[in-house]
């Protein structure tokens, strides 16, 4: 389901929407319950969107129905941005997400006119794509401890490296990220953990604290 939050558009302020477009770029804003489809693949790609709060995930459903997951977006995280005239990738919000949304034409016609917007276009680009190179090794290269080593310096970095972590997706969502199975994730946690490398703060496991960042990077090498 998705819920309206503010009917008057706004201008774009900070993250990598006002970065491409400068601050004068105006947006609607919605929010989505978690679970909820915020567009699908193959659908014409006519917006743009940016996290405010929440997470996003954006998966493929494979022909025997496993889901592969590309990507996890954190606030401040542009999505939906295509090369071409529909989406490949399905996005879905992990938990209760607040979003910015402009015209994919209209951003386009603001970088056009911007040599900070078009610097700062390549700098998506290339980031993206160190992404996908980054994602395809760990997929093919890595054992199942060295994955989810990785994946949590991945969302350390992100987070900018909090003394408490707070992880948004699931156990399930991490496995169809690593291309895991759910007990081999939980069986890598439980490992690190032992390990003295992390330990998990609350009852839910969603929140972490990473003891040792020096030997998870050690791991990721």
């Amino acid at each position: 389901m998705l819920i309206r939050t503010r009917t008057v558009s706004r201008p774009a302020n900070d993250g990598q929407l006002a970065a491409l477009a400068g601050e004068q770029v105006f947006c609607s804003e919605f929010t989505y319950r978690r679970g909820t489809e915020v567009f699908g693949e193959g659908e014409e790609a006519g917006y743009v969107y940016q996290i405010v709060s929440g997470a996003i995930r954006t998966y493929k459903l494979l022909c025997d129905g496993r889901r592969q997951i590309n990507s996890f977006h954190l606030p401040g995280d542009l999505f939906g941005l295509e090369n071409g005239a529909v989406h490949r990738f399905t996005a879905e919000a992990v938990i209760q997400t607040k979003v910015r949304i402009t015209s994919r034409r209209h951003l386009l016609d603001r970088i056009e006119h911007q040599e900070e917007g078009q610097a700062s276009l390549l700098t998506l680009v290339t980031r993206n794509l160190q992404h996908a190179e980054n994602h395809m090794l760990l997929l093919g290269r890595k054992t199942s401890v060295e994955k989810v080593a990785a994946f949590l310096l991945e969302m350390d970095r992100r987070q900018d490296h909090p003394d408490v972590m707070s992880l948004p997706m699931s156990r399930r969502d991490i496995a169809d990220y690593l291309g895991l199975t759910l007990e081999t994730v939980s069986r890598a946690l439980s490992i690190l953990r032992d390990d003295n490398m992390l330990r998990f703060d609350g009852q839910t496991q969603r929140q972490l604290v990473l003891l040792d960042r020096k030997a998870l990077a050690q791991l990721d090498a």
